[in-house]
């Protein structure tokens, strides 16, 4: 469960930077064309009142006086196009298209992605730090390893891992722990032995634990 809910988490963080970037970029490429048409009949209305597409500081001044983006004016230039037989072209930087176009839905949710990394990456370190014992934690009802992945066990498993767990000194004696799984029967020490030789490899494998006995007398979780 711990496991599936960290995929989860990072889905929504995904699922919130990629609305972000779409977001902001829609709003910039929106706004880049506004600005490319504005500096464009800018431009030819500068060039059509000098009648010369040669560039001068009169041009410039022309120019930015046809500008209907306020925003624009003095932060448009003006460049010689050698492509199509230098002729001037409008330049702005994308700054000033970053600046003048609407930014504030994407940074919504941009702070929305930040809050959101910042709670994963808490739950993060709360499963890391809390809880833990040779690289394992029982979180919910569930053994985790340290990366938040759940360790899949048999009921019995399971029941016995708890016992084990919730013992002190992580160390049971077997009358213990044959009462605890099973009460009614009256000699269950090959079932013990059969359950933990299937359970040792599982534990060995997600965590730095292992199940020690001591001569078939006490079975305990100890840390390689």
């Amino acid at each position: 469960m711990n496991s599936m809910k960290q995929r989860y988490a990072l889905v929504v963080l995904f699922a919130l930077i990629t609305a972000s970037s779409i977001v902001s970029l829609t709003s910039y490429r929106a706004t880049e064309e506004w600005v490319t048409k504005d500096m464009n009949q800018a431009l030819a209305k500068a060039l059509d009142e000098q009648q010369s597409d040669v560039i001068s500081a009169d041009t410039i001044q022309v120019f930015n006086s046809y500008l209907q983006i306020e925003g624009l004016r003095g932060n448009a230039v003006l460049a010689v196009d050698t492509k199509t037989g230098f002729r001037p072209r409008p330049q702005v930087s994308a700054a000033t298209i970053l600046l003048l176009s609407e930014q504030r839905p994407s940074m919504v949710l941009w702070s929305m992605v930040l809050l959101w990394s910042l709670f994963c990456l808490y739950n993060y370190r709360r499963l890391s730090t809390s809880g833990l014992y040779g690289g394992l934690a029982l979180q919910d009802g569930e053994f985790v390893d340290a990366k938040g992945r759940t360790v899949k066990l048999t009921p019995m498993q399971q029941h016995l891992m708890e016992i084990l767990w919730h013992s002190p000194s992580h160390k049971l004696s077997k009358t213990e722990i044959c009462d605890a799984l099973w009460p009614k029967k009256p000699d269950a020490s090959e079932t013990l032995y059969t359950l933990v030789r299937r359970l040792k490899p599982i534990i060995e494998e997600h965590s730095n634990l292992k199940i020690e006995s001591d001569r078939g007398k006490t079975y305990g979780l100890t840390i390689r």
